[in-house]
């Protein structure tokens, strides 16, 4: 069942706020294959000017998987656009990056679905999400855009 864009695009979803956690980003550093231990060391951050151990690069991705919106979100039956997950394919991710994000952070997540448009005569469709990552202080840390697949066909 395709999705109905003109119901969807401009939906913002609610605030999700997040503590990151040493221990996920030290699992997500070594999932990634990072060996710098300013991902994994305390003392080798803060060595490097940091307050505790630095998130990898790609770490809002997982982030974005721990805390999904409830408006908006691609899976939701209820606030979101109720896609089976069976018909996904990843797409695409782009990150901004403006603000480092370190263990012990505490930040809020906003995702506004930005588009969706069709592709092989509606077989395919895409679902355009951009995810706005702030810490404490109200700092913008990543801008994250992130395109869904979905197959129709």
């Amino acid at each position: 069942m395709a999705i109905d864009a003109h119901r969807h695009i401009g939906v913002v979803s609610e605030p999700r706020v997040v503590l990151v956690e040493r221990g996920l980003l030290r699992f997500f550093a070594k999932a990634t294959g990072e060996t710098n231990p300013i991902y994994f060391d305390v003392e080798a951050a803060r060595s490097a000017g940091h307050p505790d151990i630095l998130a990898p690069p790609t770490y809002v991705f997982s982030l974005q998987l721990s805390a999904p919106a409830k408006a908006g979100d691609v899976f939701d039956p209820v606030g979101g656009l109720g896609v089976d997950m069976a018909r996904v394919l990843h797409g695409e991710e782009a990150f901004a990056y403006h603000h480092p994000i370190h263990a012990g952070d505490q930040l809020e997540l906003v995702t506004t679905t930005t588009d969706i448009y069709d592709r092989k005569g509606g077989a395919l469709q895409f679902v355009v999400q951009e995810t706005r990552v702030t810490n404490g202080a109200g700092a913008v840390c990543v801008e994250a855009r992130q395109v869904t697949v979905v197959r129709n066909g």
